[in-house]
């Protein structure tokens, strides 16, 4: 009987991503990427920043652990390791106050590994190393396909300690607003218009995707003005162009949401809001079935309304990597 399996083909990388910064990062930045390899270490990533400076260097990607809220700092090599990779992701790690450093390259030497693994050895429980091997498959003709392989990673009871930890240091407001998020997530998570969620943390705000990683819902809660907020959040390497072409459509937005907006309500910033703001005592429990089937139905209405324009943005001269 013939055999009708396919055989496994390893493809260089570099086909898939030319460029180190221009294609790699900014896919592994998309909510795609970092959602795979968040997958391959066990974590649930959130980016927050790519290129981030630190001194005359710049950190690939940072972005937050949500199981402790604390940062991660990812460094990116489509090469074999090298030394000065290892050293600037040392300095990294302490200049941004990260909780995990993750280096991704697509060859480890035996040195560098051993290095991760005496890190995690003897460090503290409150920062943990991962060395990770990019590949990219193939079955015969299939498409492409990346796996993250996990060569280096801290043992499980770390991870444990730290979110232990992280969960005993929270204040009460912060305790109060994960219980506010923990509330509206299966809400969202429910409902055929939110693809995806992303697991509450203690913080004033809760972001739900819109198709792009530069471009987001960020639902705030705030305990210090009382007040509940959605957002259409706007990183400065788009802001400008994407502001201007969603306010070509400001009137028709507003008619479909049923709701006159603040837009860019703080033009000084460099990030650009689009707001609905409403007063909210999330203080007193007995109000959240109203404040939250208020949140639900304008966040659901929001990402109806925003979401195909956002697909709809030129924005190739801003950033062509960054869509998702």
């Amino acid at each position: 009987m013939k055999s009708t399996l396919g055989k496994f083909a390893i493809v260089d990388p570099r086909q898939i991503w030319k460029n180190e910064s221009t294609d790699f990062t900014p896919w592994l930045a998309s909510e795609e990427g970092i959602a795979l390899l968040g997958d391959a270490l066990g974590l649930e990533l959130e980016v927050e920043n790519t290129e981030v400076a630190v001194g005359p260097y710049s950190a690939d990607i940072l972005a937050t652990d949500v199981g402790t809220g604390r940062t991660v700092v990812i460094e990116n090599q489509l090469a074999r390791t090298d030394h000065s990779h290892l050293g600037q992701l040392l300095t990294y790690s302490s200049v941004l106050d990260a909780s995990a450093v993750v280096w991704l390259a697509t060859e480890f030497s035996h040195e560098h590994s051993s290095a991760l693994d005496w890190l995690n050895e003897h460090t503290s429980d409150d920062l943990s190393f991962y060395g990770v091997r990019v590949e990219v498959w193939k079955i015969e003709n299939s498409p492409p396909a990346v796996r993250f392989n996990v060569l280096s990673s801290p043992p499980d009871s770390t991870r444990k300690v730290a979110k232990q930890k992280a969960e005993s240091e929270l204040t009460e407001a912060k305790r109060l607003q994960l219980d506010f998020w923990t509330e509206l997530e299966p809400r969202l998570r429910a409902s055929e218009h939110i693809p995806s969620t992303h697991t509450p943390r203690p913080q004033y705000w809760y972001d739900v995707a819109l198709g792009h990683s530069d471009i987001f819902l960020s639902n705030t809660a705030s305990t210090e003005h009382r007040r509940v907020g959605i957002r259409v959040y706007l990183r400065e390497r788009v802001s400008e162009q994407a502001l201007a072409q969603l306010l070509e459509q400001k009137e028709e937005i507003e008619k479909e949401l049923g709701h006159q907006l603040q837009w860019n309500p703080n033009p000084e910033n460099r990030d650009k809001i689009i707001m609905l703001s409403r007063k909210a005592d999330i203080w007193d429990r007995d109000k959240w079935p109203g404040i939250l089937d208020w949140m639900e139905e304008n966040i659901i209405k929001f990402r109806q309304t925003f979401a195909p324009r956002i697909k709809q943005l030129d924005l190739s001269a801003e950033n062509d990597g960054a869509e998702e």
